[in-house]
């Protein structure tokens, strides 16, 4: 099921308590409505609490042994990778209730870096000890696949809008922060950006100039109002407008 060549110790953390999963915010979007209780209490026996990470913390490197899946509780983080001439490229951003790691399942190293953007805790689930459960977790299983899946539906979109016009990335970009954000059982119109306009550019081709140009372009048209990080969505439209000049897949 798993990767089967992993020999990392995990490092010694915190075990969650076996109700934590049941009290947590974001459970469902970890975790399927649906797990049974049995397999809900074997779950929060595998996780452990890490101590937070401060921004520019890297929650692993590439190159590193992959031993654990994570899941966000609050905060958010960068993935990305290093060219040949040592410039950065963003590969995502990772939100509340998500998953991240899941790139390295089936290899012996981590492919890509994850850098902390803000104050960030997690829980760590063990692989080592997801393979060793005397009884699987099918429901688990099911909803990690259905996980990986969605994160793959998510590359095939960024490749499908890198061929659009900047206008139609950018709106592109805050169209699926605003489905995230409504997923996690918050607002789809009034939400704080994460990560700066820099990482934005970097993430979606363009320069930071540009992104400022245009969320000054769409503040003028009454599509948004943006203060520092903090957006708010125009509701009057309900995102037709993006949605509009900006369909996506």
């Amino acid at each position: 099921m798993w990767h089967s060549s992993i020999s990392q110790a995990i490092p010694p953390l915190t075990q969650a308590p076996a109700n934590r999963c049941g009290d947590c915010l974001v459970r469902h979007r970890c975790l399927p409505p649906s797990l049974p209780t049995d397999e809900l209490h074997q779950f929060a026996a595998l996780l452990t609490h890490r101590r937070p990470l401060q921004r520019g913390d890297h929650l692993y490197r590439a190159g590193d042994p992959p031993h654990s899946l994570f899941a966000i509780r609050s905060g958010a983080l960068k993935t990305y990778l290093i060219d040949d001439d040592g410039h950065e490229q963003i590969t995502g951003f990772h939100l509340p209730g998500e998953l991240i790691g899941l790139d390295a399942i089936g290899l012996d190293r981590h492919p890509s870096f994850a850098a902390a953007l803000e104050t960030t805790s997690l829980c760590q689930l063990s692989l080592v000890q997801l393979e060793t459960l005397h009884e699987p977790l099918p429901n688990l299983r099911s909803e990690l696949l259905r996980i990986i899946s969605r994160s793959l539906h998510a590359e095939h979109r960024l490749l499908h809008l890198n061929h659009r016009s900047a206008e139609d990335r950018l709106a592109g970009f805050l169209l699926d922060l605003s489905e995230r954000f409504a997923r996690r059982g918050l607002s789809r119109h009034c939400f704080v950006l994460p990560m700066s306009r820099c990482d934005i550019a970097n993430y979606l081709g363009l320069t930071s100039e540009t992104v400022s140009r245009l969320l000054a372009r769409y503040r003028q048209r009454g599509w948004l109002h943006i203060e520092g990080r903090e957006v708010r969505l125009n509701t009057d439209f309900d995102l037709p407008v993006l949605t509009e000049h900006c369909p996506l897949p």
